[in-house]
């Protein structure tokens, strides 16, 4: 055997060809305008959804059964209640902020996904790795939206990774910043 193909046999780059498939297929093309459009549309959706968390969390939060704060406890113990909801809080408001701002949008779609990665754990690890048969509700969104942690909270996190990837993936037009 030749030295060459020893050298990429043993690249990590090997591993990849059973799947080079999905790089040798045409790539669909989006005309460039619904690209822009669908990349405004992701970036203030995903703001608007964690600006009406935070707000929907603050509005109950003085609400005994809907609250956030009331609800914390029961999620992750008493000792780390207060110390999470401020975390949650200061997380959420910064992929708000960094989503709106047109010099940070690629972090806060990385920010915003990170968030959704980790509510979407959280939710599987609450009614599977703990093993709580039923699904406590999370205050999420205030009393507004009633959601439960579990599956279908963790699918909807996950389905919210599609406008994250949009905006992380939307291409620097030349001459615009």
């Amino acid at each position: 055997m030749k030295p060459n193909l020893i050298k990429r046999l043993a690249s990590p780059h090997f591993l990849l060809l059973p799947f080079s498939f999905c790089l040798l297929r045409p790539r669909l093309r989006v005309p460039a305008s619904l690209q822009k459009w669908l990349f405004h549309i992701s970036r203030f959706a995903l703001a608007a959804l964690f600006l009406f968390a935070v707000g929907a969390k603050l509005y109950f939060i003085n609400d005994r059964e809907h609250s956030f704060l009331k609800m914390m406890p029961n999620l992750v113990g008493e000792r780390w209640a207060l110390p999470v909801v401020i975390a949650v809080f200061v997380a959420e408001s910064a992929a708000v902020i960094l989503l709106l701002w047109r010099r940070t949008v690629r972090i806060g779609a990385l920010w915003a996904a990170a968030l959704l990665i980790s509510f979407a754990a959280y939710a599987l690890y609450y009614r599977y790795g703990l093993g709580n048969s039923e699904g406590l509700e999370c205050g999420c969104f205030g009393g507004i939206i009633a959601s439960q942690l579990g599956v279908t909270t963790a699918l909807r996190n996950l389905l919210l990774l599609i406008p994250c990837a949009i905006i992380f993936l939307e291409r620097q037009r030349k001459g615009k910043r």
